[in-house]
């Protein structure tokens, strides 16, 4: 068939943005069968309830065509009262069994969406924070809002009937083989046709949504960056340019829409065709077999209307199985996380002491670009590092790097002697722990939010974690006290007390190793200068990583190092390398006046 071409893939094809991976066929597969086992006494269920439903409904034609073959032979014993009567108990049953198929197909869909979507949570948090770290925001918020909203149809409707479809085709099938055998042969006729139409849209759909729901990724993506960083764009004036992305990305993602409708447009009326000649295959067929004696006209009767009644269930096949071929290229994308490797367990062996040391590492987001390179330290345990230099240095890298978010490229971060990328997160984050100038407040009390560091901390705990970070003054001046509600449409809280709940947790969660970056970078200078000596109290003992752009975080550590483009080039104490009069000595210059 000759139309419409595929939209060409630009160098910035959507397909290329996206971060974490898509499911393979094989895994969309296994993960369908999976769920299918899970709920499978309850596909059973609608299976046979809706077997009752079709084999009511074949009540009517059988019952017409006996009427029709007692008038053909001339019998004026059609008894139509009774046949009437008959047709009106196939009816009922017919009607309960359908409104129980309904009801069962759509409390099945409902459970297999919540175990969809239950699944993809429960996956998605267990990912390296790595992982997560890179992964766009567009990408994971289409996935979880787009994709999700894409199945909720295909989940409650298109599986339920696209299984009540083929149950219903079979049944009418043997009926009409049953029936009359020779009819059995019109639908040899149509299936041709139907086969080459089905053929030619399916062999170009599944790509052609793939890339449909990849290309909506990207405009999803371009748009929350350039409102996130709304007031960023307009100082540097890039509006201009972020428009222009834009429109790039509408583009190509509209090609797309119109390239699929364009498959939809042909499969439709080669569909329809389908029953056209579906059915003047019977009538002209069974009128040749009636006039040869193979068939009576009973037998054609029947034959026709199981025939036309066949019409519903193929088209409701075709159109459900449409629908999930939008749908498989949502659930490939939402179980595509299944495909990234669990974190390693190789190192069993527990950390042995609280030296974290760096050797030889380099380190970069993409293959042959470092961010870091040859970067090696070593941290005594109870001491403070800070370290400071120019934005984009790689500074909070290398934080994250020592925090074990990412793993080096080459060579290795340890704590105690043992690799940290190659221990389980959960070990990781009892010891060593990340506050980042990114902060979020979830929706619930706030003893639910200072409880996520420690689910069995008392609220004697809770308030002396608060109190170690100068809010417990605010905290109980709330109406509730532990029990207000906060986040999105509770107590509206201001981003340094959001802040300082984190900062809370982290007491909470009692690491011996802390990597802060900038974590009080949202606070006024006085405020954050009296916050870091209430939270050095806290931190005494502990081994502090601070990266941070004002010095005095510098000053009051053991340790400075400043690293400029990916390297450390200044290693030592404030004094040191003021007397070195290098980077940090200009910096500090600079600061101090």
């Amino acid at each position: 068939m000759i139309g419409l071409a595929p939209p060409e893939h630009d160098p910035d094809t959507p397909q290329t943005l996206t971060t974490l991976p898509v499911g393979s066929p094989a895994t969309v597969r296994r993960y369908v069968a999976g769920l299918i086992r899970r709920h499978r006494g309850e596909f059973a269920v609608l299976i046979a309830v809706n077997a009752a439903a079709v084999l009511a409904s074949m009540a009517g034609p059988y019952l017409l065509g006996g009427v029709v073959e007692k008038l053909a032979t001339g019998s004026r014993d059609v008894q139509l009262g009774r046949t009437l009567a008959l047709f009106a108990v196939a009816l009922v049953i017919q009607t309960v069994f359908v409104r129980m198929v309904r009801l069962r197909g759509a409390m099945l869909g409902e459970r297999m969406l919540a175990d969809l979507r239950e699944d993809f949570l429960v996956r998605s948090v267990a990912l390296p924070p790595g992982v997560l770290e890179r992964a766009g925001t567009g990408d994971l918020l289409s996935r979880i809002t787009t994709d999700i909203d894409r199945l909720s149809s295909a989940m409650r409707e298109a599986v339920p009937q696209l299984s009540i479809g083929v149950v219903w085709v079979a049944l009418l099938l043997g009926g009409l083989t049953v029936t009359a055998p020779p009819l059995a042969l019109s639908v040899l006729i149509a299936l041709p046709l139907l086969v080459i139409g089905c053929r030619w849209y399916f062999k170009r759909a599944p790509g052609a949504y793939r890339s449909e729901a990849a290309g909506y990724a990207a405009v999803s993506a371009v748009l929350t960056e350039s409102v996130d960083a709304g007031r960023t764009v307009e100082a540097h004036r890039l509006g201009p340019r972020r428009i222009a992305l834009s429109e790039q990305r509408i583009r190509a993602w509209t090609q797309w829409e119109r390239y699929t409708l364009f498959l939809r447009s042909v499969l439709f009326p080669v569909v329809d065709l389908t029953h056209v000649v579906l059915l003047g295959a019977v009538l002209l067929l069974g009128g040749a077999f009636v006039i040869q004696g193979w068939v009576t006209p009973g037998e054609l009767t029947t034959g026709a209307l199981l025939s036309q009644m066949m019409i519903e269930p193929v088209g409701m096949i075709l159109r459900w199985y449409d629908e999930l071929q939008v749908a498989q290229v949502s659930i490939a994308r939402l179980v595509g996380v299944r495909e990234i490797e669990p974190e390693s367990a190789d190192d069993e062996r527990a950390p042995d002491g609280r030296d974290v040391r760096a050797d030889a590492v380099s380190f970069g987001y993409h293959a042959d670009v470092d961010v870091l390179r040859d970067i090696s330290l070593r941290i005594r345990p109870g001491s403070r590092l800070a370290l400071v230099g120019p934005s984009g240095a790689g500074k909070s890298t290398l934080g994250r790097l020592l925090a074990g978010i990412y793993g080096p490229r080459t060579g290795t971060v340890t704590l105690g002697g043992a690799e940290l990328s190659a221990m389980p997160a959960e070990r990781v984050r009892e010891q060593v722990a990340l506050v980042n100038q990114e902060h979020h407040v979830f929706v619930g009390s706030l003893r639910d939010n200072l409880q996520l560091a420690r689910t069995d901390a008392a609220d004697a705990a809770l308030w002396a974690a608060l109190a170690a970070v100068d809010a417990d003054g605010w905290a109980r001046a709330l109406d509730d006290g532990l029990d207000t509600e906060v986040g999105s449409g509770g107590h509206t809280l201001t981003p340094a007390q959001a802040q300082q709940i984190a900062l809370a947790r982290l007491v909470l969660a009692d690491p011996h190793t802390l990597v802060l970056d900038e974590a009080t970078s949202l606070l006024d200078p006085r405020a954050a200068r009296h916050l870091e000596r209430s939270l050095g109290r806290v931190l005494d003992g502990r081994t502090v990583v601070a990266i941070a752009h004002r010095l005095h975080t510098a000053h009051d550590a053991d340790v400075i190092a400043v690293v400029e483009d990916g390297r450390i080039t200044e290693l030592g104490s404030h004094d040191e390398l003021v007397t070195a009069d290098g980077a940090y000595a200009a910096l500090w210059r600079s600061w101090h006046g």
